[in-house]
C-alpha cells in the first residue's frame, strides 16, 4: 500500500473535528482521538530516545520497529472495528506481542536481579527510557477508557502493557552500561 500526502494544511480540523480512517468525522475530544494522540506523543518520545542510541545498535533497530508498531496501532485504532475490512483487521497480531516479550527477555537475561524498586534516572538514555515507559502507561490508560466505550482490538492493550515492561528493562540495560540504577531506599 502506498501513501501520498500532497499537503499538510487541510483546515479540516479547524472546527474541532477530525476524520477517522473510515471517513467518518468525530470530535477531537473523543476517547478514540485521545488514544491516537497519546500514541503520537509516545512515538515522538521513542524517537527522542532513539536519538540517544547509536544508529548501528540493535536497540536502535528495535526502537525503530516499535515506532512502526505504534504507527500500526494508530492506524488500527483510527478505523472503528465495525467498519474494518477483514484484511486490515489483522494489523496488530499475537506475533507482535510475542516479539515484544522476546525483546524484553533478551535484555533482561543480562541484568542482575533487582533488590529494590528503581527510581527513574541514571544515564540520559535510561532517563528517557523511563519517560517513554510512563508515556506508554498513559497511553494504556487512555486505551482502557476507549475500550470501555467502544469495541477495539484488545491485543493492543496487551502489547502496550508489554512495551511498558520493555522500556523499564531497557532503562536498566542503559544503566548497566556505565551508570547504575538508582534504587529506592526505604526510610
Amino acid at each position: 500500500m502506498s501513501i501520498r500526502i500532497d499537503r499538510v494544511v487541510t483546515r479540516g480540523g479547524d472546527s474541532g473535528q477530525t476524520s477517522l480512517g473510515d471517513g467518518s468525522r468525530v470530535s477531537k475530544h473523543t476517547a478514540r482521538v485521545g488514544v491516537i494522540g497519546s500514541l503520537d506523543e509516545l512515538n515522538a518520545a521513542v524517537g527522542l530516545l532513539r536519538a540517544h542510541v547509536p544508529d548501528e545498535s540493535p536497540v536502535s533497530q528495535t526502537l525503530m520497529q516499535i515506532q512502526h508498531l505504534l504507527f500500526d496501532m494508530g492506524a488500527d485504532i483510527c478505523c472503528p472495528e465495525a467498519t474494518k475490512k477483514a484484511e486490515r483487521a489483522a494489523r496488530i497480531t499475537e506475533e507482535l506481542l510475542l516479539w515484544v516479550e522476546q525483546e524484553t527477555f533478551a535484555l533482561q537475561e543480562r541484568l542482575a536481579p533487582l533488590t529494590s524498586f528503581v527510581l527513574p534516572g541514571g544515564s540520559i538514555a535510561a532517563a528517557w527510557a523511563h519517560m517513554v515507559r510512563t508515556q506508554v502507561r498513559r497511553t494504556e490508560r487512555d486505551f482502557v477508557t476507549l475500550m470501555q466505550e467502544e469495541e477495539v482490538n484488545k491485543k493492543i492493550l496487551k502489547i502496550l502493557n508489554r512495551l511498558s515492561d520493555y522500556f523499564f528493562v531497557l532503562a536498566r540495560h542503559f544503566n548497566d552500561d556505565g551508570k547504575k540504577d538508582i534504587l529506592w531506599k526505604i526510610k
